[in-house]
């Protein structure tokens, strides 16, 4: 069941025990919070609300809460957080938990006027989290309601930060909104905070800039990043090193540059191969083949691609090959690694 999916139903008729999974957290709190509204009159939100985290609370008790009657609220929310914390560990198998067997009398009685919410951010969907994920399903299988919380792409961030922008009437143009959003890895909820809080530090009176960005995000380095990358796909040396010399002052993760650099070379290598001459025909292509793709993307891509020759897009390609593997030994002094790169990227 998707977000949307959820809020349809509780509009409609509610289920009376439902399993939220995945780690999208700005769909979670609408539906969070549509559920209370919609479920429990005014009156009834303070007392009416209870919650749980299975890291502190026996799953049996958290159920036991919601087969309670409660002389204060007659109809119930009972949100329980941290369901991923009974899941069986080494041979142990479900049956092996008691609170297994509490679910399952749970679900062929539920409480009346209760909704129960067992809520999992913690696993992603594919990767090393989907045996994980198959293992939480597996658990909680007597469930029939489950919320797939995925991370919005990024094209779904953008259109999301566009039109929190237009509501927050923030000026911005969309060049810099494509990096709040890269910054910000396509996260949703932060996305929203720091649009709200751009709003507050410009006043509405002019618009946002890259530096404004910088200046308010608190994940600032990855803008940073995005920054080097754009630097190294120039050519420009001295920029290149400042730059990294604010990420190592930072102590940010630098593979996570790597990861960025790397998907530029890839992408600037790929348009060189198929002479894709403009930002446009570029945008076309990727789009075409399922990579998101959007117009300042496309022009950086067609810089680095207008910058290099193909011979030195295929030795930085396999420079940042050795440089991934060099950041992976056991003790390697990443900001030498990365000063290494970034000489040989822009020679």
């Amino acid at each position: 069941m998707t977000p949307q999916q959820f809020l349809g139903q509780i509009k409609a008729k509610p289920g009376a025990v439902y399993l939220f999974v995945g780690p999208e957290m700005y769909r979670r709190r609408a539906c969070r919070r549509m559920l209370i509204e919609r479920f429990l009159p005014p009156e009834m939100r303070e007392e009416g609300v209870s919650r749980h985290d299975l890291e502190e609370t026996a799953l049996r008790d958290a159920l036991d809460d919601a087969s309670s009657l409660s002389l204060f609220a007659p109809k119930r929310v009972i949100w329980i957080s941290g369901a991923e914390a009974v899941l069986p560990r080494g041979t142990s198998k479900d049956e092996d938990n008691p609170g297994h067997a509490a679910l399952a009398a749970y679900m062929r009685n539920p409480a009346a006027d209760t909704i129960v919410v067992f809520d999992s951010w913690r696993f992603t969907f594919d990767n090393e989290d989907k045996a994980k994920m198959d293992r939480l399903r597996k658990f909680y299988a007597a469930i029939p309601d489950v919320v797939e919380f995925a991370p919005y792409t990024p094209e779904e961030a953008r259109k999301l930060a566009g039109d929190l922008a237009a509501r927050n009437g923030l000026e911005i143009s969309p060049a810099a909104l494509e990096t709040l959003v890269e910054s910000l890895g396509n996260d949703a909820a932060r996305l929203a905070g720091e649009i709200e809080k751009l709003a507050l530090y410009t006043g509405g009176k002019r618009p946002v800039t890259e530096e404004d960005i910088q200046v308010m995000a608190p994940d600032a380095r990855s803008a940073t990043i995005f920054a080097l990358v754009n630097a190294i796909g120039r050519r420009n040396r001295a920029v290149s090193l400042d730059l990294l010399e604010t990420l190592v002052r930072e102590g940010e993760y630098l593979p996570l540059a790597i990861t960025f650099l790397a998907t530029q070379f890839r992408l600037a290598l790929a348009a060189k191969e198929e002479g894709l001459r403009s930002a446009q025909q570029a945008q076309g292509h990727f789009s075409k083949l399922g990579v998101a793709m959007w117009p300042s993307r496309a022009q950086q891509v067609m810089q680095t691609v207008n910058t290099f020759t193909m011979q030195n897009l295929e030795q930085a390609v396999a420079e940042l090959y050795k440089a991934d593997k060099a950041l992976r030994d056991r003790s390697p002094d990443d900001r030498i690694v990365m000063e290494q790169l970034v000489l040989a990227l822009t020679k």
